[in-house]
């Protein structure tokens, strides 16, 4: 096939995408109807099945179109600076500004849609749909051990199990900031500019998850660790 004839067929697969990608966010998976695909994108039943076979295949490449990249360049920012540091452990602050800084960068994208993904994938992280929550934690395992290695170096003082916690309460906390981009004005003395200021965002992010990370171990849990 030539590239001329690819085109249309790219285009098309395109448009599939980006129309799947809105309905998912505004009506959730279970509620964005094939029906309703078809008219925003503007092709019929058959195209679909064509490009992607079935509504689970065509959520799978949803995901994928934003998510491969992603962790491509949540990696390659820590691969960077692992390279900087010659060896030596990388501080914290550094490590969780590597992993954020590529999903924040999504709210900024209002053109391409990384908005639009980036409450989708808020939602992801709330529905009920275990399936979707397996599927994008099969993406994440990759970047998310690559990181486990970075932070069990930064933290040698953190028991493991109490790393792998204070993980998912950072990765949490990342997930509501995606999904709940408009919330935070609802929060009194918020400025509304701030909302979607990606450098403004990044710090405050950076700085409450140093926190979480860095607690000292107290009470019924330090007592639990050491025994």
């Amino acid at each position: 096939m030539s590239v001329r004839a690819l085109k249309p067929l790219k285009e098309t697969q395109t448009r599939i995408l980006d129309a799947a990608e809105e309905l998912f966010m505004q009506h959730g998976f279970e509620g964005a109807s094939m029906r309703m695909l078809t008219a925003m994108a503007g092709v019929n039943l058959a195209a679909v099945n064509y490009h992607f076979g079935s509504k689970d295949a065509l959520i799978e490449a949803v995901f994928r179109r934003r998510l491969d990249p992603m962790n491509a360049e949540r990696l390659a920012a820590l691969e960077r600076l692992e390279q900087e540091a010659q060896g030596k452990a990388l501080a914290p602050d550094a490590i969780i500004r590597a992993f954020v800084g590529a999903s924040l960068r999504m709210i900024e994208d209002t053109r391409g849609g990384g908005r639009t993904f980036s409450r989708l994938l808020g939602r992801a992280y709330t529905e009920p749909a275990k399936s979707i929550r397996q599927l994008i934690g099969q993406m994440y395992a990759p970047a998310m051990e690559r990181f486990k290695a970075a932070f069990v170096r930064a933290l040698p003082e953190l028991p493991k199990d109490e790393l792998v916690w204070r993980m998912h309460f950072m990765f949490g906390t990342l997930a509501y900031t995606l999904a709940a981009t408009d919330t935070v004005q609802l929060i009194a003395g918020a400025k509304p500019e701030d909302r979607y200021d990606v450098r403004v965002l990044e710090n405050r992010l950076a700085a409450f998850m140093s926190a979480g990370l860095l607690a000292p171990l107290t009470g019924a849990l330090q007592v639990r660790i050491a025994a």
